[in-house]
């Protein structure tokens, strides 16, 4: 009997496809380039499977390509991407993985923290060029974290992890968010409640956003945020990048209005016709640039491979898989798909 065929759009790490080709026969798109629609087109044709990756669109058009195709696993928390009801038509299951990024996005995120106090991108390209002379000179100072407030925009799962380790470095957490959170989890987080972000912008020397990106937070952050901002404060993000207007952030940058920012998020992603991050970035040099890297870690996403290898062997064995996010594919009731744009 022969192998069902998955088509993968991006390459995976060795693990994932050597427990995928213990069941399938494996295409892979070997490219470190996100795949273009004819590509897409191309390599879904003939496949039973599509493992999605990253902000792989998967729009009607590329379901119905395939008059085969049996099942849909994104390597991905959310389905934002794919057309979950043109699927759901077709009695195709969609599965995602579970939130294992907790960690590893708070990691990224306290490093851009002391990335930019410290100015370590800076420091690296001082030090590279000739410029270091002696440690005692005023030629290059940087920011201590002690006695600093961090403004958290959101404070949700991966916002907690952030604080225990800002709160390490003896920073002041200062948060807002929709729903405040109980006041036995503020103490014991040792966080401090404001009511409205207006008031939360001037009184911190970091800002991080960390809050989901809907319809209520699409353009959260513009001109008119950056300018309620110290000169001195630095301006973190690694949520999404169209809660930002990043025309208003290159603008706040040029003129002085912030201090710095750190990203790892970008107004075009998928980065196919656009480029990401905006090249005018690229002037700033107390701007820290990172590739979308927050689940990059080898631990994280050989689990997140490993649970989409899960996610395509039940369906290959005409089960349920474990994380379908339309179960009523199997009869089940429909689950409730999360208040997100992207």
């Amino acid at each position: 009997m022969s192998k069902p065929k998955v088509f993968v759009v991006q390459p995976i790490l060795e693990v994932g496809q050597q427990a995928l080709e213990t069941f399938a026969e494996v295409e892979v798109f070997g490219s470190d380039r996100m795949i273009s629609r004819p590509e897409l087109l191309h390599g879904v044709r003939d496949a039973d499977y599509l493992w999605m990756l990253g902000d792989t669109p998967i729009p009607e058009e590329v379901i119905e390509a395939s008059p085969k195709l049996k099942g849909i696993a994104t390597m991905a928390l959310f389905p934002n991407v794919v057309d979950v009801p043109a699927a759901t038509a077709r009695g195709i299951p969609v599965t995602v993985v579970p939130h294992v990024i907790t960690k590893t996005t708070c990691d990224l995120t306290v490093a851009l923290v002391v990335g930019l106090a410290w100015r370590l991108v800076e420091a690296d390209r001082f030090t590279r060029c000739g410029r270091f002379r002696q440690e005692q000179s005023t030629a290059f100072l940087t920011t201590e974290l002690s006695g600093k407030v961090v403004g958290m925009i959101g404070l949700g799962a991966i916002g907690t992890e952030i604080t225990k380790r800002l709160r390490a470095f003896e920073m002041e957490v200062r948060y807002t968010k929709r729903n405040r959170l109980p006041a036995a989890k503020e103490q014991a987080l040792g966080v401090t409640w404001v009511d409205e972000l207006d008031d939360l912008l001037p009184q911190s020397d970091f800002v991080v956003v960390m809050t989901t990106y809907n319809a209520t937070t699409h353009l959260m952050i513009g001109e008119r945020e950056f300018g309620l901002m110290k000169p001195s404060a630095f301006f973190v993000n690694t949520a999404r990048g169209r809660i930002v207007d990043e025309a208003a952030l290159v603008r706040a940058l040029r003129d002085k209005a912030i201090a710095g920012a750190a990203l790892d998020v970008y107004w075009h992603e998928p980065p196919i016709s656009e480029p990401a991050p905006n090249p005018e970035l690229f002037d700033f040099s107390n701007v820290i640039l990172t590739p979308h890297m927050g689940s990059a870690t080898i631990e994280a996403r050989t689990n997140m491979a490993l649970a989409v290898v899960d996610n395509l062997r039940a369906m290959v064995d005409g089960e349920r898989p474990p994380n379908v996010v339309n179960p009523e594919v199997y009869g089940d009731t429909p689950a409730v798909q999360p208040d997100r744009l992207g």
